[in-house]
């Protein structure tokens, strides 16, 4: 299994380790409970170094972006960020992502841990304008710092005003003694805050200031764990989960990254989705009787009959609920339709809403 820069550190401090996306990574420390109440309502950090990062440069460097993603990348101007994805040529989706540019003819694109070498490649494979294109995934580390209190908290840390970083922007500058450090207003989970890229050398010193100068916030060290119920509440999909090689963008509700203004990989035949309308759609629902539904759980109609299945699903720690998101018939995604889970041999009454679900 891959490590990232502070697996010894995350080991030190007690956290219950597993694999993940091929990375030895802290699931959780005291427990996912309090965790995920101390990024709802306070601060927290997360180790999530092992997303990956692809740094293109040259001139051709956004034609290549616009080739391969479905968002429109000439809107992006130095210091902002965008989410995206890229579709495959079979209506589903290669990957999501971030993009960012760095500067005129360089973005930094940052892409899920377990798809770093399909992405690599799938842009690779489309690369025929010479970009420049180098893969830092290994040589960098990437720290989530969110919660309500995390400008507050880390504002000592730098001279960066953090409260001006506008969500889905950044700043380049000193971060906790270090120069350079990418300050990016991102993160999955909802509540604020901030992504910290610094270089592997980096991260222990980082790591170790953001926890000092969070102490009097309540900031506590964060597990994936956590990091899954945060983002499932506000409705974010997972790769692997919501999203995946088979998932149309328009059927998990990304039309809104899928812009047919340019022309991108499978744009036609999206276009022509859009315009036919989709045969079913990812929704959320909420359990009306107990009950929590799971990952790849069936979702039954008052008959019985199979007509989805539960792509991420939990008891959400704030709502004291169960929670989740599938696809349905899209004449079964309007808020308030009725399903079931099948959960065992019982089926689970439930109902669509709208997300986020907080």
């Amino acid at each position: 299994m891959k490590k990232t820069a502070l697996t010894s550190t995350h080991i030190d401090l007690g956290a219950k380790m597993v694999e993940f996306a091929g990375y030895y990574m802290p699931l959780q420390y005291e427990g996912l409970g309090i965790e995920h109440e101390t990024v709802r309502n306070a601060v927290g950090v997360f180790d999530v170094s092992h997303m990956g990062e692809f740094l293109l440069s040259g001139p051709n460097a956004l034609e290549l972006i616009q080739k391969v993603s479905s968002n429109d990348a000439t809107k992006l101007t130095i210091g902002k960020a965008q989410y995206s994805c890229l579709p495959n040529d079979k209506g589903g989706i290669v990957d999501d992502l971030i993009i960012y540019k760095i500067k005129e003819e360089q973005y930094l694109l940052v892409v899920n841990a377990s798809n770093m070498q399909k992405d690599w490649d799938w842009i690779s494979k489309h690369n025929t304008m010479g970009v420049d294109m180098r893969d830092l995934s290994m040589d960098y580390s990437l720290l989530a710092i969110q919660g309500p209190k995390a400008v507050e908290a880390m504002q000592s840390l730098t001279e960066v005003n953090l409260a001006d970083i506008k969500f889905y922007n950044f700043e380049v500058g000193p971060f906790a003694g270090i120069e350079h450090v990418i300050i990016s207003a991102t993160g999955y989970t909802g509540s604020g805050g901030f992504e910290i890229y610094c270089k592997n050398s980096e991260a222990k010193q980082i790591w170790n200031k953001v926890l000092e100068a969070g102490a009097d916030f309540g900031i506590k060290p964060i597990g994936l764990a956590a990091r899954d119920t945060l983002r499932l509440e506000k409705g974010y999909c997972l790769y692997g989960n919501d999203i995946n090689d088979t998932t149309s963008p328009l059927e998990a509700g990304l039309g809104w990254v899928t812009k047919f203004t340019k022309d991108f990989i499978n744009a036609d035949n999206l276009k022509a989705q859009k315009e036919e309308g989709v045969k079913r759609k990812l929704v959320g629902f909420e359990m009306i009787e107990r009950g929590i539904p799971r990952h790849d759980y069936p979702i039954v109609d008052a008959e019985g009959n199979e007509i989805g299945i539960v792509t991420s699903g939990t008891m959400s720690p704030s709502l004291n609920k169960g929670i989740g998101m599938g696809y349905v018939p899209t004449e079964l995604s309007k808020p308030d339709s009725e399903i079931y889970v099948q959960v065992r041999k019982k089926q689970i009454k439930a109902k669509v809403v709208k997300t986020p679900f907080l």
